[in-house]
């Protein structure tokens, strides 16, 4: 099964997705950690993000063929971006979007993070280009308490059971 979790920078998507990959016995991608990896200095130019999604792609195809659980977070803010992994893995393939209050998110942006550079300058520009997803998927509202009842609907959700 491969889930990709996606959402706009500090809805909380990296913190759920990461313990979703633990729930559900899978690995775990991050764009942000695969970028750290791939770019010494980061651009983050149209062909630099292209790059990052097709090396998460194919991690996704060999999860896929593998027959192995792998979640992957990163926004997804295109539709070409989803669905270009909807034609290559069209079955056990499965959307959670994550979501959070403006000041939820802002307020997570101002505090340091590992991975990911994105701040609420990117977090701004990344929701005026956001182009939603029309097919049916789970949205989870992130807050930092509630991450208990994210993973049980996800479990509700997917076709996992712990």
């Amino acid at each position: 099964m491969i889930v990709i979790v996606f959402g706009l920078p500090g809805s909380g998507k990296s913190f759920f997705a990461s313990r979703l990959a633990s729930f559900i016995n899978g690995d775990y991608v991050n764009s942000d950690q695969i970028r750290l990896k791939m770019f010494k200095e980061r651009k983050y130019t149209e062909e630099e993000k292209e790059m990052v999604y097709h090396t998460m792609l194919d991690m996704a195809k060999d999860a896929h063929l593998k027959k192995t659980n792998l979640v992957i977070d990163a926004t997804f803010y295109k539709q070409a971006l989803r669905q270009l992994y909807q034609e290559a893995i069209d079955k056990d393939l499965y959307f959670i979007e994550v979501i959070a209050r403006k000041n939820v998110i802002k307020k997570r942006l101002s505090l340091p993070r590992t991975f990911s550079e994105a701040d609420f300058k990117v977090y701004k520009k990344i929701k005026k280009e956001w182009e939603p997803m029309e097919e049916k998927h789970l949205v989870l509202e992130s807050t930092n308490e509630n991450i208990g009842e994210m993973l049980d609907r996800a479990a509700l959700h997917l076709p996992f059971k712990p």
